[in-house]
């Protein structure tokens, strides 16, 4: 594992946790789609000025030349994960959301893994990383039990 991925990974994880915070604090204010909007607009004024400042690599008449149009719902997904994040964060805390949100996104991950779907490389069973998933589950159980 390099440890640029390493760290990109941990980076992604804490910027998750405290967008999720500040998303629900932003909703509690306002509405849940009007958070999420919000959220999605200024992401894409991020992304443009990253495009732009980066050279501009690639083009957006490149989205029409996808394989697998399907790939293309990324965004619209993305603005349900602002949905159900700033729910969970609302209604569970940020911690035990963010533990039950990562969970879920490892076991989902292992299966598109597993099953070869979504253009990923298909990999062998292992029973390591399925104890791995128990423990994580099991972390989940012991920090939720009062």
């Amino acid at each position: 594992m390099g440890l640029f991925g390493f760290l990109m990974a941990i980076i992604s994880g804490a910027l998750m946790s405290i967008q999720g915070v500040f998303n629900t604090g932003v909703t509690k204010q306002t509405s849940v789609w009007v958070a999420s909007s919000f959220v999605q607009f200024t992401a894409f004024i991020v992304c443009m000025i990253a495009w732009y400042v980066t050279g501009r690599e690639g083009s957006f008449s490149g989205l029409f030349k996808i394989d697998s149009k399907y790939m293309l719902l990324g965004g619209a997904i993305g603005a349900f994960i602002t949905f159900t994040v700033i729910k969970s964060v609302g209604t569970l805390g940020p911690a035990k959301a963010i533990m039950v949100i990562v969970t879920s996104q490892l076991i989902v991950a292992y299966l598109i893994e597993l099953l070869g779907i979504f253009g990923a490389d298909k990999v062998d069973f292992q029973w390591r990383k399925l104890i791995g998933v128990i423990l994580v589950i099991g972390g989940i159980l012991t920090f939720k039990w009062e």
